[in-house]
Formats: structure tokens, C-alpha cells, sequence
């Protein structure tokens, strides 16, 4: 019977462990406005997907030469992100786009 329990509680523990193990770990990163404009929009999506997942910034905006740090927590297990970066509409910048590993990204500048 001793046996038994130790089964159980080895059992349980080995369940309870999984859900912790199987969570993505969250994509980190610095972001930095290089350029003269203020950055309005940021759009992260993995590498393959067709749309431009929520604005990051949600009502933030980001100054030139100011940082921000960014934090992409959708549960993907993909470090591949297209990335597009929009400008206040008063700004001679186009929308630029990019294409990064975010797991290996510690910072990111986005240049004129």
C-alpha cells in the first residue's frame, strides 16, 4: 500500500508540472524610435500568419529617441514576427515593415 501512495503523489505531481511546461515563454524586447517621427502603431504577427494581430501600443505612442520595453505574450511557441511600424500622419515616413527573430531580439530600433 505504501508503493500505491507513492505512485499517486508521483502521479499527481508529474500532471500538475505539465500545464507549467507546456506555456510559451513571453517574446522580451526593447524597442527604440530611431527616427525624427512619432512611432503611433506597432503590429507583431508570426512569420505566416495574414493579418495584423491588436496595435501593442494600444493609446501609447512612442517619441523619437525615447525606448519602450515590449512584451509579446500570445502563447505561440514561433519566434519568427513580421513587425510594422506605423508614423503620425503628419510624418514624411511610410509604414515600415520588418521581419525578426524576437527569441534571440534583446532590442530593436526602428530607423528612418
Amino acid at each position: 500500500m505504501h508503493s500505491l501512495l507513492k505512485l499517486a503523489v508521483a502521479s499527481v505531481l508529474a500532471v500538475s508540472a505539465l500545464p507549467a511546461m507546456a506555456q510559451a515563454e513571453d517574446l522580451v524586447f526593447s524597442l527604440k524610435n530611431g527616427t525624427s517621427s512619432v512611432l503611433t502603431n506597432f503590429y507583431a504577427s508570426p512569420v505566416g500568419v495574414d493579418q495584423w494581430e491588436d496595435d501593442i501600443f494600444g493609446r501609447d505612442t512612442l517619441a523619437p529617441g525615447e525606448s519602450m520595453s515590449i512584451t509579446i505574450a500570445d502563447g505561440r511557441r514561433t519566434c519568427e514576427y513580421d513587425m510594422r511600424f506605423e508614423f503620425e500622419e503628419s510624418s514624411d515616413l511610410d509604414t515600415t515593415e520588418d521581419t525578426q527573430n524576437l527569441c534571440e531580439l534583446g532590442e530593436y530600433t526602428i530607423h528612418e
